[in-house]
């Protein structure tokens, strides 16, 4: 599976510094010190509908994370995967008749184009379930072998209670495990399971649904964090230096993972930090493609809404927030990204080296876009100021926020 094209990032003088992020497993901030290639996993979709705001919110704060790594003259290693094959997609299928590889398809060529009209950096690895699932089966015969999986009427169920360090990426209560576990693809009221809390490893072949060769596990297809943690494993190995997605995938998806790859390896832990974006609402409700209160990027876009200004909507909310999409936040959006604009567009203005070093500080103290966002803003306000003149500062502002920020000015 390919990626989208990259877009170029402008080479900015000096150099970045190192991100201090939230790390939900410790609940609190940690420096980010990667060696000269730095590794990122972030989740990705899946395809059963277009890329909406929270899709786009998630993803872009992990860019800017690239971006932050990229300015401290590192290289950076990005993995995100697609879930090409899940209940979800089957369902969506079903209810339209089309063939779920076709819908799949579509709607992932659909994600490249909105994520190369946000500019989002791609990933180096872009990798689907299907075509992974001959580095899955190896994976969940060794956890079974190992005492670690058990076989449920012909399912492959993971043990949590084989990874002594379960429960730490999240830090949850074993009854919001549970409940979390029921509303995010889990059957905690399986019977016949060790845990109720074990998560399916390998899916045994159900009539009229699609499926794989599975070795000595039966025709079947894999779990939802078994995919990940492949793939992971394959491209960045253990210890990579954060694991990214929205807030909701720290339980279970997360934590699940986290401990497949630690009771495989034997190593501690899966990744150096576990990042999590905040939710996008719309009428005052998450959206999510089960209450179908979607803002899609795509419709935006044909609508004839300049994506840097999408982006910049997304930008002014601190990627941790929860936040309510509005007209009133696009609105917002567009009229700054016109200010912007007319700024750079001047012959001169007031110097502009400190600002790229407040908006290095700003993205390295949590990804503090806002306060980025607020310092380019009172650098354009300072246009008419009579103090000294730079004819070098719009070029530098423009290549600054293209850089750091991902808005082509």
């Amino acid at each position: 599976m390919h990626a989208w094209p990259a877009s170029e990032v402008p080479a900015l003088p000096g150099r970045g510094r190192d991100l201090r992020i939230h790390d939900t497993a410790t609940g609190g901030l940690v420096t980010l010190t990667p060696g000269p290639v730095a590794r990122i996993y972030v989740c990705g979709i899946t395809p059963y509908d277009a890329t909406h705001l929270g899709h786009a919110a998630t993803y872009n704060a992990f860019d800017l994370v690239q971006r932050v790594w990229l300015d401290t003259q590192r290289q950076v290693h990005y993995v995100q995967n697609v879930t090409d094959i899940d209940d979800p997609l089957l369902e969506r299928a079903g209810v339209t008749g089309e063939d779920w590889t076709a819908l799949a398809e579509r709607e992932t060529t659909l994600f490249r184009e909105d994520m190369t009209a946000l500019r989002m950096l791609p990933p180096r690895h872009f990798t689907g379930a299907v075509e992974s699932i001959p580095a899955i089966v190896p994976l969940v015969e060794q956890l079974r072998d190992a005492g670690a999986a058990y076989e449920l009427e012909g399912d492959i169920y993971f043990s949590v209670e084989s990874d002594p360090a379960f429960g730490e990426v999240s830090g949850l209560d074993a009854q919001t495990m549970w409940q979390l576990s029921a509303e995010r693809g889990g059957d905690p009221e399986r019977p016949g399971k060790k845990n109720a809390l074990d998560p399916m490893l390998w899916m045994a072949a159900r009539e009229g649904e699609p499926s794989w060769d599975g070795g000595s596990l039966g025709r079947g297809r894999p779990g939802w964090h078994i995919e990940c943690v492949a793939i992971a494993l394959e491209h960045l190995g253990m210890g990579f230096d954060v694991q990214g997605g929205g807030s909701d995938l720290a339980f279970p998806h997360h934590e699940m993972g986290a401990s497949h790859a630690q009771v495989l390896t034997g190593r501690h832990p899966f990744a150096q930090a576990y990042v999590h974006a905040g939710m996008v609402a719309l009428h005052g409700e998450k959206m999510s493609k089960s209450k179908g209160n979607l803002v899609f990027v795509s419709a935006l876009r044909r609508e004839g809404v300049d994506p840097a200004a999408i982006r910049l909507a997304l930008l002014a909310h601190h990627y941790r927030s929860d936040w309510e999409w509005t007209d009133a936040v696009l609105d917002e959006a567009v009229a700054r990204l016109a200010r912007w604009r007319a700024a750079v567009s001047r012959p001169d203005g007031p110097p502009a080296d400190a600002l790229v070093e407040e908006i290095r500080a700003a993205l390295a103290h949590d990804l503090d876009a806002p306060a980025a966002l607020a310092a380019v803003d009172r650098w354009a306000a300072d246009q008419e100021s009579a103090g000294g003149r730079d004819e070098s500062a719009p070029g530098l502002v423009s290549r600054a926020v293209d850089a750091l920020l991902g808005v082509a000015l």
